[in-house]
């Protein structure tokens, strides 16, 4: 048999590189190998011009504009031949770091002017360990794929559940609760609920700190100070860190300590399993025909039974969400642990940060695309309402206490003649209208309760939906 890995070009082993890269591709300028490598240039670039333009080595003169210019665009414009020649550096040095500072002096040494043997590549990763390039080029990766790629798609599928939300906000609905029928409320609502829980974690996602340190390979500004003692390397260092958008850790050892990549991971998953509840609520109503799947009925549903359209897009987005969180969590509770100094635990495990926000950004997709093909159907919903009279239990019973509270007679034990009258059995609108003409109650409280419906008895529930435009 043929080995598949020969094949060519390249059979992607994962779902995410294979059947699903259109959905998660804009990720691959953030969290790929090639955009780590990116970054890092990113970072060794600008630290070879903060150097120079604050004269922080004695004697060396800053750079010419042009020199920064042409220095800046190196990462912008890194591309396929330059992954090609840090490839083959990378294969010489065996280190990934190394094969990046090699690569930029050479491209150093192409500026006119500047050669091979020129004293200032000496300052290219200058007092650097391999982690204060690594972890500041991680927190720009992070930092993007969180706010120019997740957090749009997770705020373009919460203004789609708004705007649900707010269209079926009068659209009465039977209430389940421990999968019985109870006190009804209206379809907007719900989903209001759910926008309103995913909108606070979005929040917190929003208010992530990335942190970044630049010390040494202690922590300790060691070699820094052996090479410039009078150098004022903490405040180099919190300005050279800031001057990246990133927030300066002052206190580290080798590695910055990454508790804020768990704080972050707990957040985008604590959102994953909201929008997993979403999916699970909506399949539910869309088994029970509260929601038709109508739209783009050019799809195969199931390929045996012609009438099915399946769930799929929400079913798809549970499982993504739950890879997405199993990742997740190694993430968060790996991370913020490394014996001593360092150990290298860390650095196989971020290489999955991709993965982990890739199946939440798939699912994401899947949610969005769901919510699309549904049209609610208020017909049937009124028929399960319609179905379910021994709802309106509560409501009597509750209006009776208020009266009896008041000193009208005749009002002992309404819960009890209320489960009397419904438990365990099926009621009419009749049934229950005899029952209140029956209880002596003041005449405009019977008459109110005498009117209400399983339709009608939806409390503020289309009026809270109203909370979403807070």
């Amino acid at each position: 048999m043929r080995s598949l890995a020969e094949a060519s070009p390249s059979i992607a082993l994962g779902a995410l590189d294979g059947r699903y890269r259109h959905a998660v591709a804009p990720l691959i300028d953030h969290l790929s190998e090639p955009a780590l490598n990116r970054e890092r240039l990113r970072v060794e670039v600008e630290w070879l011009i903060f150097l120079t333009d604050h004269a922080v080595i004695p004697g060396v003169g800053a750079l010419s504009a042009d020199e920064k210019a042409a220095l800046r665009v190196i990462p912008e414009e890194f591309g396929e031949q330059d992954i090609a020649e840090l490839a083959a550096i990378e294969a010489e040095t065996q280190h990934d770091v190394k094969a990046i500072e090699y690569l930029l002096k050479r491209r150093f040494a192409q500026l006119p002017g500047r050669t091979a043997d020129d004293p200032l590549t000496e300052l290219i990763h200058f007092g650097c360990t391999s982690e204060d390039v690594n972890n500041l080029s991680y927190a720009l990766m992070i930092r993007g794929a969180i706010q120019q790629v997740w957090h749009v798609k997770a705020r373009a599928l919460l203004l789609q559940l708004d705007a649900m939300a707010k269209d079926l906000r009068a659209v009465p609905l039977l209430a389940h609760t421990h999968g019985q029928p109870a006190t009804p409320t209206t379809m907007g609502k719900e989903l209001a609920v759910l926008a309103w829980r995913l909108r606070r974690q979005l929040n917190r996602v929003a208010q992530a700190e990335f942190l970044g340190k630049f010390n040494g390979a202690t922590g300790t500004y060691g070699a820094h100070l052996a090479a410039v003692p009078n150098a004022d390397w903490q405040t180099i260092s919190k300005d050279f860190v800031e001057s990246l958008g990133l927030h300066w850790n002052p206190l580290t050892t080798q590695i910055e300590s990454h508790d804020w990549q768990a704080e972050l991971y707990a957040d985008v998953a604590r959102f994953n399993r909201v929008l997993h509840n979403l999916c699970t609520d909506v399949w539910s109503y869309i088994s029970l025909g509260y929601f038709a799947q109508v739209r783009g009925q050019g799809t195969i549903g199931s390929s045996t039974m012609p009438h099915k359209v399946n769930p799929i897009r929400f079913e798809n987005a549970e499982a993504n969400l739950e890879v997405s969180n199993a990742l997740l969590d190694v993430l968060a509770s790996t991370l913020v642990t490394s014996r001593q100094q360092r150990d290298l635990t860390d650095s196989s495990m971020q290489r999955n940060i991709g993965s982990a926000l890739g199946h939440s950004l798939l699912a994401l997709d899947n949610v969005s695309r769901g919510l699309a093909g549904l049209d609610a159907n208020p017909e049937v919903m009124a028929a399960d309402l319609d179905g379910n009279w021994e709802v309106l239990a509560e409501p009597i019973q509750s209006a009776m206490r208020a009266v009896a509270a008041q000193g009208v007679p005749g009002m002992t034990n309404p819960y009890e003649r209320l489960k009397e009258l419904t438990r365990g059995r099926r009621i009419t609108a009749a049934d229950l209208r005899e029952f209140i003409g029956g209880l002596g109650l003041p005449v405009e409280v019977a008459e109110r309760l005498a009117a209400m419906t399983p339709q009608t008895y939806v409390g503020l529930a289309p009026e809270l939906v109203s909370h979403l435009d807070a």
